[in-house]
């Protein structure tokens, strides 16, 4: 790949500052309407409304794992990339409950807002070659492995996490949650493509 076509630090930094922030905020929709989601974030969720810790402080022990597998198969760029992110999200979900309120959100909306939202900050951060951790990072080995799309693996493990989910929640708030997850990974299944977007 030419030298060219790499993304500098600067446009990293603010590709990164983008994405962290659009998904920081999508989480601020998806938990005032209680809802829940997949991957990593999904689990984190859970545990924060079941044991009332704090979702940022759950999210970055969760990842810890996952960064040890990043760094074997996807380099230490790749992992550092993700550890700031994962880092800058778990603060900034601590910060904006501080700054924002919602006078009237209902399901349905804080879904797709949350599904629309994620899904873009993620493209953002994937097309700077980082991640938010966790089971994204197995989705991206097996998208670069054997090109079965990052957006599919994420939906199969969706799958298990919603299936666990329907014994904690009302079925209503998992069938609402289940539509933020799918708009959120048809996004990335239909745009992550690195044959179509060639600089890291």
């Amino acid at each position: 790949m030419k030298a060219a076509d790499k993304h500098t630090l600067t446009e990293d930094a603010q590709g990164f500052a983008l994405g962290v922030f659009l998904c920081a905020l999508s989480l601020q929709f998806l938990t005032h309407a209680g809802l829940i989601t997949g991957q990593t974030t999904g689990i984190a969720v859970i545990i924060s409304y079941l044991t009332g810790w704090s979702f940022g402080l759950v999210f970055f022990v969760i990842n810890l794992p996952f960064y040890i597998l990043a760094y074997m198969r996807l380099g230490p760029q790749f992992t550092a990339k993700s550890l700031i992110s994962v880092t800058a999200l778990s603060a900034l979900t601590l910060i904006l409950p501080d700054h924002i309120s919602f006078a009237q959100l209902s399901a349905p909306m804080a879904a797709l807002t949350f599904g629309a939202m994620a899904g873009v900050g993620l493209l953002v951060i994937f097309r700077h070659n980082g991640s938010l951790g966790g089971l994204g990072v197995v989705a991206l080995i097996v998208q670069d492995k054997t090109g079965f799309r990052a957006g599919y693996v994420q939906l199969c493990a969706d799958a298990v996490i919603f299936g666990v989910a329907l014994f904690l929640f009302p079925f209503i708030v998992v069938i609402w949650s289940l539509l933020g997850a799918l708009v959120l990974n048809i996004i990335i299944a239909i745009n992550h493509r690195r044959d179509r977007y060639i600089a890291t």
